[in-house]
């Protein structure tokens, strides 16, 4: 079985699926088509990455000969991302009647109400709609893709859960003991509004207030620094909160790993939120936004982490101070975070259910969907009111 991923560029969120996928299907035959260069501000990121290091890379725009045979004639073809560059050649292997798949977040992020706008509606029916009958599916990165998709009947039982897996070193996770010292909460992410960076530092003065002992580090760099830089200040939290600035993803989870709860908190803008994911792995507690979409897939309210409602900031605070009244839970949470990464959201599972399921279809059976995690039933989520969203977001305090 030869299996294609395309996509604008390989990057740290795709290398751990691509890598499982070859180990999989085997060396040769496992394809990534890189479609276009990273884009600047992604490289200075710390996204770099040089494609030509990996050997099931295939740069589109160096070899379209070679890409364009592997899209036509792979046995599974994924599309992801790739700015239109390929669009002809993505039409004509829909339309083929051999299996394909489709990757996408939300596209109605900003509000379901523009399915409704006729524009759109006839963007998406050639986009979307005319393949419904054919074995084409959709892999749904985030819990309200498929509530988008629903709106305009796209992908009819074809709707599975996919997502993003971070490959990190899960394994050296070793927390130590919650007694006699203080609770070490993180956030990690860019400072910027939709991430709500504002929520931490915020949650940080009540609990010091409340005379919780404890210490929060806020990772990353935003145009809402100054702003959260000042914020500390006016609470007079510099003893206990404290601005890390950007560091790369291996740096940033060394922090995870000496943490014990991680506070996320991005509004509906927010696509997947690996961060969650990397968070989980490393055995924190996560209270995390339910309006991201890696979290009804990944958290399980009051089990494995805690999901708060909507932009809804009373909700976050009361979930981060039922910790630490209920300190036994910070432990808990985090263990069974880290099964939740370790046994089921992983690259390698995910890899091993695809291959599975495409397996099915090459054979002449209809493939079965998984039980629990990626391949799955991605169900039918409704993201939270649009307009009320927009309103916070145009009062932040």
């Amino acid at each position: 079985m030869v299996v294609t991923f395309v996509s604008n560029y390989i990057n740290h969120h795709q290398i751990p699926v691509c890598n499982a996928l070859q180990k999989e299907v085997g060396e040769g035959s496992f394809y990534f088509i890189q479609t276009s260069p990273m884009e600047k501000k992604r490289v200075e990121m710390g996204w770099a990455v040089d494609p030509k290091s990996f050997g099931y890379v295939v740069v589109y725009y160096e070899n379209k000969e070679k890409c364009e045979k592997l899209i036509s004639d792979s046995d599974v073809v994924i599309f992801g991302w790739s700015d239109g560059l390929i669009e002809d050649l993505e039409k004509r292997r829909l339309s083929s009647g051999k299996l394909s798949f489709r990757l996408s977040e939300r596209i109605y992020r900003e509000g379901q109400w523009k399915a409704v706008t006729p524009k759109g509606l006839i963007k998406k029916y050639h986009e979307h709609f005319v393949y419904r009958n054919k074995p084409v599916y959709l892999l749904c990165a985030g819990a309200y893709v498929a509530s988008d998709f629903d709106l305009i009947h796209c992908y009819p039982q074809k709707k599975l859960k996919w997502g993003y897996y971070p490959d990190r070193d899960y394994e050296n996770v070793d927390k130590e003991p919650l007694s006699g010292r203080k609770v070490k909460l993180c956030w990690a992410g860019r400072l910027i509004r939709l991430k709500h960076p504002e929520y931490a530092v915020k949650a940080a003065e009540i609990l010091r207030d409340k005379g919780y002992e404890f210490t929060l580090e806020i990772i990353g760099d935003g145009n809402q620094k100054d702003y959260i830089e000042n914020l500390i200040a006016e609470k007079g939290l510099k003893e206990y909160v404290a601005l890390r600035g950007q560091m790369n993803p291996a740096e940033v989870l060394e922090h995870m790993k000496i943490s014990d709860i991680f506070l996320f908190t991005s509004n509906y803008l927010e696509g997947w939120g690996a961060v969650v994911n990397e968070a989980m792995g490393c055995g924190c507690a996560v209270v995390a936004s339910k309006e991201a979409g890696a979290v009804p897939f990944l958290i399980k309210d009051g089990y494995n982490g805690y999901s708060y409602e909507n932009g809804n900031f009373d909700d976050f605070v009361q979930k981060v101070l039922q910790l630490f009244e209920t300190k036994e839970l910070i432990t808990d949470f985090g263990v069974r975070a880290f099964r939740t990464i370790r046994e089921l959201w992983n690259a390698g599972n995910a890899a091993k259910e695809f291959t599975r399921f495409c397996g099915e279809f090459i054979e002449g059976r209809v493939p079965a969907p998984s039980i629990q995690g990626p391949m799955s039933v991605a169900q039918n989520i409704k993201p939270a009111g649009f307009w009320r969203t927009m309103q916070e977001e145009n009062h932040l305090e």
